[in-house]
């Protein structure tokens, strides 16, 4: 190969690799010296007041709220029960756009009539009053984009909960029996109802 093929695919991966970083880096601030200074974008994520972003693991208490029924002692699962687990996402010191994917892995060989149902978007300073868009969990991912919005003065992310719902369901199709429950209640002491939420967030690069 002659030197100059060589120096020509030289150019050709350097030029490849600029256009990478100008893509991931979102703005560039020459200075007054002459130097060319990189102002990086902040990325902090908080989940649950947790910064997951200085660790490639993490792990997060998640307390679900069961709801109030008279005929059932507080905090405890029985058939009929339902409640909700909140997961607070706080992106407020993200200056990209960005997408969230929460995969929910729900351990319920035993007990398959406790089911994940819906979720919805409560944001922050939701008084409770006003309804919420609920969205049928017809499989086990969340996801959704986030953008940036360069055309709002001073634009930044709001900090908003998704809140997952389960029930106990009772229906005509449930699929444990009342004696296979009433088994169930006697494992008290040995089992536990699990739900795994394994949340990741990935910059959206845009060419």
């Amino acid at each position: 190969m002659s030197k100059k093929a060589r120096f020509l695919m030289l150019l050709v991966s350097l030029s490849i690799m600029l256009c990478f970083m100008s893509n991931t880096y979102s703005r560039y601030v020459a200075g007054t010296t002459g130097d060319i200074n990189a102002s990086f974008s902040r990325w902090q994520i908080l989940v649950n007041n947790h910064d997951i972003t200085t660790n490639t693991n993490s792990t997060i208490p998640i307390n679900p709220i069961i709801e109030d029924n008279e005929h059932i002692m507080a905090n405890t699962l029985a058939p009929t029960s339902k409640g909700y687990f909140d997961i607070d996402i706080d992106p407020t010191n993200v200056d990209v756009s960005f997408r969230y994917i929460i995969d929910l892995n729900l351990d319920n060989e035993f007990l398959p009539d406790l089911l994940l149902t819906r979720y919805a978007i409560v944001p922050r300073g939701h008084n409770g009053s006003d309804p919420l868009n609920f969205v049928n969990l017809n499989g086990t991912s969340i996801t959704d984009t986030l953008l940036f919005n360069n055309n709002i003065n001073a634009f930044r992310f709001q900090a908003f909960t998704i809140r997952v719902f389960f029930e106990w369901y009772q229906g005509d199709d449930k699929i444990l029996t009342d004696e296979e429950e009433t088994a169930i209640a006697l494992l008290a002491n040995e089992k536990s109802w699990r739900v795994e939420a394994n949340i990741s967030f990935e910059q959206v690069i845009t060419s």
